[in-house]
This record gives C-alpha cells, structure tokens and sequence, in this order.
C-alpha cells in the first residue's frame, strides 16, 4: 500500500523534531565549554555546505546588501546557540528546552514590532500565559539552576529575534547559500567575541581553537551532521507537502522530544520537582494552543516561515 505524500511529510517533519531535540541531549554529553562546542558545530556545517557548487552559486547571484541583512541574521543565529548550550551546561537539557519554548511567546511580542504591525490579541494573549508556567518552572528547579533559566530564556528571546527576520528574508535566496551565510558569519562572530567572554560570561567561554577530545570530537559531527544538515534538509522536502498549521504543530513539539529523552537518557527528572513538570504543561499547552488559534496563513509563506523558527534548530532557517 502506498503512502500519501502529506502522511510522508507528516514522518519526516516529526522525525526532523526528534533529531532536533536530541541537539539538547548531545550538547549535555560534551564536555566542552557552551563556545567552543558552537563554534566547532557551526564550523563543520559550514565547512560540509561550502562542498556544495550550489551554495556558491548562490553566493554570487547575492547583492552585497543581502549578504549583509543574513550575516546580522548570522550573528543572532550564533548567539542563540551559545546561549542555549550555555543554559544546557549552567542547568541542564530540560531546562534549556523548556526555555526554547518560551519563543513562541516572544515572536508574539517581537515579530509585530520588526514588522510595523498592529499587535494581535490572541498573541498577546499566549505570552501572559505562559508567564505562571514559567513561575513554576523556576520554583522547581534548585538555585543553582537560575542562571541557566536566565540564559535559557535570553536564547528563546534571540530566537524570536532570528526567526522573525528570517521570516521577512526568506524567500529572497536560496535556503542552503542563506544557511552557509548566515553560520560563517556567526563562526567569525563567535571568534571576535571569544577573547572577551571571560569577561562577559565566564561560564558560557572557552577556548574555541582548542581540539576537542575524541569523544567530544565524535559527538560534535554527530550533532552537525546528523542533528543540524539533515533534518534541515529533510524538513524541505517534508514542508512542500504539508499546512503551516501541521508544522507549526510539529515544531512546537520539540520541547517535548527533548524533555522526555533527558528523562530517559540521561535520568534528569532526578534533579527537577513536580513544580518544575507543572509549570512545563503549562507552557507547553499555550505554545500547542497557539496555532489553533492563529488566523490562517497561506501555505508556502507559512511553512517556509515555520522553518525560519524552527531550533536547532535548525534549524536554520
């Protein structure tokens, strides 16, 4: 019996979350520091993309201003996973994707003011109601966890930020030169910045030129490759064969992938507290419920647009 193609892309997309949150569960394995793990990630997706003649053929079709509007992109893209891992080592991997639900909220606030448009009620109304969730959430976890929840919401934050630009730049390039872009731009990013997070947050710093072990090494293609190339690849194809409405679903989905695997794998429901899951049902049943009630959207601007958000994402976007 055959399968339709919209039950296809249905699998893929999901199979794309999966491997999306197994980024948090990976990133809690490595033992580098937040920067150097992001730099070296960044780094070899770059490095495989750069193999593609048509990455550069879209590189040179590219008026300089554009190559400048996805190089800013780049830099927020770069920040986000910094802070992202960064919450992964200051807290742990629920944590952080509890807080990468928190974008949603923030796209609701940021996106009409990038846009110039009138605020929505209903995306008012999904961002004070994942505030009591967020109060759960820092009331189960252990002081010493905050600061990673502070990080972790400064990531969700840049997500908004990244995703809703990307939303406005998306169409004008081709997805695979916009994704080779937009990460050497933030691995050139991230090395201006290394020598002064010492500084800024020593917690999140490192030495990025420093050669992971073999362990780490391994790991670091296994997120590249594996947890970044191809589900970004794969959520292409899956996106020409579903609504915004069913990926948008699948995305949100992400934190809930992550949250389980750090339960199974790495034991972490261990160090958190029934607060701590309350508050992440709380979260989670507003970004769920988002788009149920978002007005609805044209297919290919939409699907394209959730891909623009989309973690790890990524994710990019």
């Amino acid at each position: 019996m055959s399968v339709s193609p919209t039950l296809r892309a249905q699998a893929q997309i999901h199979l794309c979350v999966l491997l999306w949150g197994f980024t948090a569960i990976i990133g809690k394995l490595i033992s580098l520091p937040a920067l150097p793990l992001v730099w070296w990630r960044m780094l070899l997706v770059v490095a495989a993309l750069a193999l593609l003649p048509r990455v550069w053929r879209g590189l040179r079709a590219m008026p300089w201003r554009l190559r400048g509007a996805y190089a800013g992109v780049g830099v927020l893209v770069a920040l986000h996973w910094l802070t992202f891992y960064g919450a992964i080592k200051l807290a742990n991997a629920s944590v952080a994707a509890t807080c990468i639900a928190l974008a949603t909220a923030f796209t609701a606030v940021v996106e009409p003011l990038l846009a110039r448009r009138r605020f929505s009620r209903r995306e008012l109304a999904l961002g004070i109601a994942v505030l009591p969730g967020v109060g759960l959430v820092v009331g189960g976890v252990s002081a010493d966890m905050r600061l990673g929840i502070a990080v972790g919401a400064l990531s969700a934050l840049l997500v908004a930020l990244f995703g809703s630009l990307n939303k406005r730049l998306v169409d004008h390039a081709d997805p695979l030169t916009v994704t080779a872009l937009e990460l050497g731009a933030g691995t050139l990013a991230l090395t201006a910045l290394a020598p002064a997070m010492p500084f800024l947050l020593p917690a999140l710093g490192g030495d990025p030129f420093v050669l992971p072990g073999v362990r780490d090494a391994l790991l670091i293609v296994l997120l590249s490759m594996v947890c970044t190339l191809l589900p970004f690849a794969l959520s292409l194809v899956a996106l020409r064969h579903m609504s915004a409405f069913a990926a948008q679903l699948a995305v949100n989905l992400e934190p809930v992938y992550a949250i389980v695997l750090a339960a199974l794998l790495l034991d972490e429901q261990r160090e958190l507290t029934g607060l701590f899951y309350l508050g992440v049902a709380v979260i989670l049943a507003a970004v769920l419920v988002h788009p149920l009630l978002a007005r609805p959207v044209r297919r290919r601007a939409g699907a394209r647009g959730t891909l623009a958000t989309a973690e790890d994402k990524q994710l990019i976007d």
